[in-house]
């Protein structure tokens, strides 16, 4: 009973033997890591596609339920790059970033998620993440940090671009708008947040860099007037072009809106003639959802279009005598007598309808702006069967992928710490901490690296470190918001690029390489696909998946069947690999692999190539010990074999074979039929029992058999057939 309790609350086991001295270290590294913490998931948030103060409500309940149900001490959970993208890549095709519906999707995902797991921990399958191969996650990793690194070109550069059908694609158009225009102080202030954190983490590694290149950039952005913003109306923009493209715009967003609530009542309107069974009401309806759709495809683009153009304007503002400010063509003349401020303007365009009266115009870089105080109200996701199911393929990758990184994280800290590591426990830690979190509006979280490393370096001892970094998020959310106001966009993206550098490792590709060719080769592809198919990274993902799996499939139909030979230092040895001579006689073949379905006749079409090429063939010595299981078309293709070889007048024998195949064998009576007298412990039994009987009257000079083995007398009658081998053989140990 007390075993079940503390699998099912594993933090009781930590309070027996908690100290004063414990509590002391676990609050410092909770305060360490909290200071970390709380700049990354708002960076994070922001990578996501969610305001950043959403980074803030992930890093308040999943930290400390993770640590409170995992099995690490140290294992620090909360927003990480790789998830926090892949969220963004999943919910980017349902909804516009930021938006209310987005968010909402994002908590529901993170629901999602959190149920996958825990369902994996609950019914103990977290071998199920072996599906995800290093070589996989390694080709992947590599390009979602390329991915994530560059996505934040926009905001170093302080330019505004739509999003395209492939990552490629945006990158391109930000680097387009670069060009036409860079704000330069954003420029500026985002390379001097990276190379702060940079030269700070290579020359004091117990500085807290980022927290430094937080707290002077907001410093600097406060008392600068970094953010400069203005109110105006349309009248206010001495531009007929400007006015003429906002009034189009509107219309063209207007068109979509209209064109949506359209198509959502014919929707409901094709539903209820499928169910009367109006077949003539159905076509009808069909050809004009085809229509509807075409045209609002058609007003998309003319919306992102007139976006790009207007964008792409430059503004001069001149006061008025009033006070006002009037906007005017950067490359036009102001009135003569007037002066500009100094600054370059620009529209501020999201993806909603402008207000004539109220257009914001931007003099100055981004800023985090502001940020809720308080608590977010804890509540029942709001339930979409039909949205879940969309969801459900990238909440179950990833689950996988996020648990996978989390698993590693704790599993290198466990071989530090000495502590033990339950990877199913661990799994029901990640999902209730993404089911509970997502009660508290939070999107999907998972295991830090970098916050976990800082965890263990503060001394944390227990998973309460995690429960005191909780409570200085709360701290945070509670007291601390107003002074995120004046954060620097820019920033943020130097800490997720600073972030992510670790994760981009060619060095990976090389070692797979040298490994096996082919996981070589899946990694260099998984890497390829995913850059190519970005933002769309699943597919990357599945593709690796895929590949691997059609490896694995492929060796086990294939395996490695090899004749075996001595080589001058007595060992047996693959011949072809190692360039040697083979007795003809006797054949030492090895089977290695599970003789099962799809690699049975692989087996058979070895053992028939040897009986067809080798003429003066006596005996065939299977070497087993490869063979770690075997279904039922394995046995019928066994027997198959035994029955082939005796009615050619070879003999068979199996050595190594071991109890797994042994008990299949013994139950369908093919041990039987092979003869109990035939089977044999090792290669070198086996041998030296079966070489004098194969060699009788042969005129082979020497046996490649038999370099260490000499054989020169017959087995005496005495010694049962199956256990009889030469003294010069017997000890002669099988050598792997």
């Amino acid at each position: 009973m007390g075993t079940l309790v503390l699998r099912m609350i594993p933090f009781f086991g930590w309070i027996k033997t908690y100290s004063t001295e414990h509590l002391k270290m676990d609050f410092m590294a909770g305060l360490t890591v909290a200071l970390v913490l709380i700049p990354q998931s708002m960076a994070y948030a922001q990578l996501a596609g969610l305001p950043p103060y959403y980074g803030l409500y992930a890093s308040f309940l999943p930290p400390l339920i993770a640590a409170l149900f995992g099995s690490s001490r140290q294992l620090s959970t909360g927003p990480v790059a790789v998830v926090s993208l892949m969220t963004a890549a999943s919910l980017e095709p349902l909804a516009t970033a930021g938006s209310a519906s987005y968010i909402a999707y994002a908590v529901l995902l993170a629901l999602a998620v959190g149920i996958f797991q825990l369902s994996l921990g609950v019914l103990r399958l977290g071998l199920v993440v072996n599906f995800l191969s290093h070589p996989v996650v390694a080709g992947f990793t590599n390009a979602a940090a390329i991915i994530i690194a560059t996505s934040q070109l926009s905001k170093m550069f302080g330019v505004s671009v739509d999003s395209a059908e492939h990552h490629y694609q945006t990158i391109l158009r930000v680097a387009q708008a670069a060009m036409e225009y860079t704000h330069w102080p954003t420029l500026a202030l985002g390379v001097f947040a990276f190379a702060l954190m940079f030269v700070l983490k290579r020359f004091s590694p117990n500085v807290p860099n980022v927290l430094v290149a937080v707290a002077l950039t907001t410093i600097f952005s406060w008392g600068t007037g970094f953010e400069h913003n203005a109110v105006t109306s349309v009248n206010s923009l001495a531009a007929p072009k400007a006015s003429q493209a906002l009034a189009d715009y509107n219309r063209a967003m207007q068109a979509q809106v209209d064109l949506a609530t359209k198509r959502t009542a014919l929707t409901t309107d094709m539903e209820e003639a499928k169910k009367s069974g109006e077949l003539f009401a159905l076509v009808d309806e069909e050809h004009e959802l085809r229509r509807l759709s075409l045209e609002m495809e058609i007003a998309k683009s003319q919306a992102q279009n007139l976006k790009a153009m207007l964008r792409s304007m430059l503004f001069q503002a001149v006061p008025e005598p009033d006070g006002r400010l009037k906007f005017y063509p950067q490359d036009s003349t102001v009135p003569v007598g007037a002066a500009n401020d100094g600054r370059t303007w620009r529209l501020r365009i999201g993806n909603s309808l402008l207000d004539p009266l109220a257009l914001t115009m931007i003099g100055g870089g981004a800023v985090v702006g502001a940020v809720p105080s308080g608590l977010p109200a804890l509540s029942v996701p709001h339930f979409d069967l039909g949205v879940m199911l969309r969801l459900l393929p990238s909440a179950m990758i990833i689950a996988l992928l996020g648990f996978m990184e989390a698993i590693s994280i704790a599993k290198a800290m466990a071989a530090k710490t000495g502590q033990s590591l339950d990877p199913n426990q661990e799994l029901i830690g990640q999902g209730l901490a993404n089911i509970l979190g997502a009660f508290s509006k939070s999107y999907p979280v998972s295991g830090s690296f970098s916050r976990s490393a800082v965890n263990l370096q503060a001394g944390a001892m227990t998973g309460f470190s995690s429960v005191f970094t909780s409570a200085v998020v709360l701290a945070a959310l509670l007291f601390l918001t107003p002074l995120l106001y004046h954060l620097p966009q820019c920033t943020l993206a130097a800490v997720i690029m600073m972030a992510v550098i670790g994760l981009i490792q060619p060095a990976g590709f090389l070692h797979s390489w040298k490994v096996a060719k082919y996981d070589g080769a899946i990694s260099v592809i998984t890497f390829i696909a995913t850059l190519a198919f970005a933002p769309h990274l699943d597919k990357g993902i599945m593709i690796g998946v895929i590949l691997s799996l059609g490896v694995f499939l492929y060796r086990n139909m294939r395996p490695m069947v090899s004749s075996l030979a001595r080589t001058e230092g007595g060992e047996l040895r693959d011949a072809t690999r190692f360039g040697l001579d083979l007795c003809a006689h006797v054949d030492m073949v090895r089977f290695n692999g599970p003789l099962f379905f799809a690699n049975a006749s692989f087996l058979d079409e070895a053992i028939t190539g040897r009986l067809q090429s080798k003429k003066r063939l006596k005996h065939i010595v299977l070497v087993a010990k490869g063979i770690n299981d075997m279904d039922a078309s394995g046995e019928e293709a066994l027997s198959l074999v035994i029955e082939r070889c005796r009615s050619r007048g070879v003999d068979i024998s199996l050595a190594g074979v071991n109890d797994t195949v042994m008990a299949i064998m013994e139950r369908s009576g093919l041990l039987d039929k092979i003869g109990r007298d035939h089977i044999y412990a090792n290669m070198e039994k086996a041998l030296c029992t079966v070489h004098f009987d194969a060699h009788c009257g042969s005129d082979e000079a020497r046996c490649p058999l038999t370099t260490a083995c000499q054989i020169t007398a017959r087995p005496q009658p005495q010694q049962p057939r199956a256990r009889a081998y030469a003294a010069a053989g017997s000890a002669q140990a099988e050598r792997p």
